[in-house]
């Protein structure tokens, strides 16, 4: 079950989320730089080379553009919840300018980063949190500044993750067999695998065609079922465990598309069926 009840508070650039039931998952591509410090449950990252698991402590940095699907859990009894700062262009752009420092250097893009303890970054979340509990907006010079302060910290401890803020460049067109290799499993509308590999809806399709001699959807399907299949048969791991993680919204669809692709359903998975 996925729970839909979630809160968020917004303070300008700073938020707060919390999520309440069994889990909840989200599938994104992030559409700016943003800091997140987790309060209490789990956070749950599923790359499409490796899946990070964050809790209560810890803070992470999600780089613009970073497609992920997160699900948000609790642990130890309490729910999900985090604090987050967004970096905006223009909160980049005007930091860079007062510090006269180059706006667009040519840093390659981060992937999502995990960082060590650091007194610095428990400072600025410790000083986030009260401002939540204010019944109106927060004054827009003190989230100015607060967010100052987090682009601070980030030259302070991660300079070459701070210079990559200031790349704001839109995606350029890629190699479309490997990203497609590499991302099935996100499931997300055709237009923005498009817009990822740096084309219009139109040109993904025709250039996918010549790819891969089928349409997007039907090899979308059969991947994510021959993933699917992998995680059950060799990782014994079970179908409500997986339809997510590989690129299925709901489990009843999920047993639907696996009967019918190779002829018993995923809770019967017979030991030594090959694909």
């Amino acid at each position: 079950m996925i729970s839909h009840n979630i809160q968020a508070v917004s303070k300008a650039s700073i938020f707060l989320t919390c999520t309440e039931g069994k889990y909840h998952s989200d599938q994104f591509i992030v559409q700016k730089n943003t800091l997140i410090r987790m309060l209490s449950g789990e956070m749950r990252i599923i790359l499409p080379d490796r899946t990070l698991s964050v809790g209560a402590g810890d803070t992470i940095f999600f780089p613009r553009l970073e497609l992920a699907k997160v699900m948000k859990l609790p642990k130890d009894g309490k729910p999900y919840s985090s604090a987050a700062v967004y970096f905006t262009p223009e909160s980049v752009q005007h930091y860079f300018a007062r510090h006269h420092l180059k706006p667009f250097p040519e840093n390659q893009k981060p992937g999502i980063s995990l960082f060590d303890p650091h007194p610095l970054l428990d400072s600025l979340f410790n000083s986030l949190l009260p401002y939540f509990e204010l019944k109106n907006e927060l004054p827009e010079t003190i989230a100015e500044n607060k967010v100052d302060e987090a682009i601070s910290i980030l030259k302070e401890i991660n300079e070459d993750l701070f210079y990559s803020l200031g790349n704001f460049e839109e995606p350029g067109k890629i190699n479309l067999t490997e990203f497609m290799e590499r991302n099935y499993m996100f499931n997300m509308p055709m237009d923005k695998f498009g817009y990822l590999t740096g084309r219009s809806l139109t040109t993904f399709k025709r250039d996918f065609k010549k790819a891969f001699y089928t349409t997007p959807q039907k090899w979308l399907t059969q991947k994510r079922l021959e993933l699917a299949h992998y995680q059950l048969a060799e990782k014994k791991r079970k179908a409500a465990d997986i339809y997510l993680e590989v690129g299925f919204e709901n489990l009843s669809h999920f047993s639907y598309a696996f009967k019918k692709r190779f002829g018993y359903p995923p809770s019967v998975l017979p030991d030594r069926k090959a694909i």
